[in-house]
């Protein structure tokens, strides 16, 4: 008998020796089966026996599970070359774009407090915090200059209708910019719909500005995670724009308004037990989609936070029972589609990326996107504005004064890049996910006190690494689920 020592040593030279074919893969242990990825997003189960004798070279050529390895690029010899950097050129063609996501903070100023709020809004009457018309019109400025062919203007606040001359002026000032420009150019607000009159919705549809909402839930929720500040019934209020634009759809469609009205849930530690009342209210109020995102951290006091924060484990349970109810209503003939599950299906079965900024390698701070805020200070992302109204500066890039290649290249963009691409993050770079993660540098930061995120103590890689075990389980061993999730691709 060799030694211990000896023996490991014959081990590790033999499987060398039985994986000298083997492309570079990746691979982790879910419920005692083996899923393997490569860099191009393939990626195929094997059983525990089957994933031995892989890494000892004792599969045999003519087996179903080597011909699947190499249909899916993972026997050197059997590998297009030019097929496989056609698909990692597609997988990455974010890359080659520059910011196509622009927010634009036209005020602080808000008639809610919602329990979760990390914008720091302000009071109604602090008017000092609107952004004027000069800075908008250099923000423009700065907006067109980007080399995108795509560009997203997204209005934010505090409740951007407060600002409501900011809001028409952008918008013509931008459509007469791209006459010139003439690029994809979409037009966004992000709304509580609170100062929403016939007015202003008309102007909207008439501009094509797409329109988006937060809707926590059924009302007596809702109004407990987004209170007034004036006593209105905010989810009444909602509920009213809402069903006006669901009744007008079909006619607005008609004069070429194709988009409907989008929605935003946050899930406080109110929500968790109600997950098929949140769901139930989105069908209610017929949309196709919603995103369940959890808590941000940001901006909370310590006695706030402990009010509405949950586990990372707490959360991942809702999310569960909650992608399984979606899924049993799907099949009752209700077509709806949970959003961050639809952006991990696309990476996993197609080599189409989303180009969702948070869930992205690299991320998309100063890449991808841009925050602007109401005084003309710009930003890597929304997030680090949010650290900004915190009192910490470390993700601002510059003003909407200075030159724009200065703003794009600045050093701490860089740095974020490099922060986000995996490749080179501990606890990243090893994981059979990489090809369907991201990471956000700024969340690291916040939460770790390093932009390069420690994966074994970080909630969001943690809840990261349930859904997308829960989805590859699901399209391995469920083929009901794995046929639902195939028709959310389609549409």
């Amino acid at each position: 008998m060799p030694s211990q020592k000896n023996k490991f040593k014959y081990v590790s030279k033999k499987a060398s020796l039985g994986c000298k074919n083997l492309a570079f893969f990746r691979f982790r242990n879910i419920n005692n089966e083996y899923i393997i990825t490569n860099d191009y997003g393939d990626y195929v189960f094997l059983s525990k026996n089957n994933f031995n004798d892989l890494m000892q070279g004792k599969l045999k050529k003519n087996s179903k599970i080597y011909q699947d390895l190499a249909k899916n690029n993972f026997i050197k010899d059997k590998i297009d070359t030019e097929k496989v950097v056609a698909k990692y050129r597609t997988r990455k063609n974010y890359l080659f774009a520059g910011p196509s996501l622009h927010i634009m903070v036209v005020t602080l100023r808000c008639n809610h407090r919602c329990l979760y709020c990390h914008a720091s809004a302000r009071d109604m009457e602090d008017m000092e915090k609107d952004m004027t018309k000069e800075t908008a019109k250099k923000t423009l400025d700065n907006i067109f200059k980007t080399t995108s062919g795509y560009i997203v203007i997204e209005f934010q606040g505090g409740e951007p209708l407060v600002n409501w001359p900011i809001i028409k002026f952008v918008v013509e000032e931008a459509r007469r910019k791209n006459k010139k420009a003439k690029k994809e150019l979409s037009l966004r607000l992000i709304s509580n719909f609170s100062l929403m009159d016939e007015e202003k919705y008309q102007y909207l549809i008439k501009n094509k500005v797409e329109m988006c909402t937060s809707l926590d839930g059924p009302e007596k929720l809702h109004n407990k995670n987004r209170p007034s500040t004036t006593g209105v019934n905010s989810h009444k209020n909602i509920a009213k724009w809402i069903n006006r634009f669901n009744e007008d759809y079909p006619v607005l469609r008609k004069r070429g308004y194709i988009w409907k009205i989008g929605a935003i849930v946050v899930i406080s530690k109110y929500s968790l037990k109600n997950h098929k009342e949140i769901i139930d209210e989105y069908i209610k109020f017929g949309f196709s989609s919603l995103f369940l995102r959890p808590l941000n951290p940001f901006g909370f006091s310590h006695e706030v936070w402990s009010k509405i924060n949950y586990s990372a484990d707490e959360f991942i349970d809702f999310y569960k029972k909650s992608l399984d109810y979606i899924i049993e209503r799907n099949l009752a003939g209700i077509y709806i589609v949970e959003k961050w599950a639809k952006t991990f299906l696309q990476k996993i079965l197609t080599d189409n990326d989303p180009n969702m900024m948070e869930i992205r390698n690299p991320c998309g701070a100063g890449l991808g996107q841009l925050a602007y805020n109401y005084n003309g200070d710009v930003y890597t992302c929304d997030e680090g504005r949010m650290m900004s109204m915190m009192g910490d500066e470390s993700f601002k890039i510059g003003s909407v004064k200075d030159d724009y290649e200065k703003i794009v290249t600045h050093t701490v963009t860089r740095t974020l890049c490099s922060a986000s691409c995996l490749e080179g993050v501990a606890g990243c770079s090893n994981c059979a996910y990489l090809p369907y993660c991201g990471v956000c540098p700024i969340y690291n930061y916040f939460e770790q006190g390093n932009i390069f995120g420690q994966s074994a103590t970080n909630d969001r890689c943690k809840i990261n690494l349930a859904i997308l075990d829960y989805l590859l389980l699901k399209l391995k061993n469920d083929k009901i689920k794995k046929e639902v999730f195939l028709n959310w691709l389609k549409k």
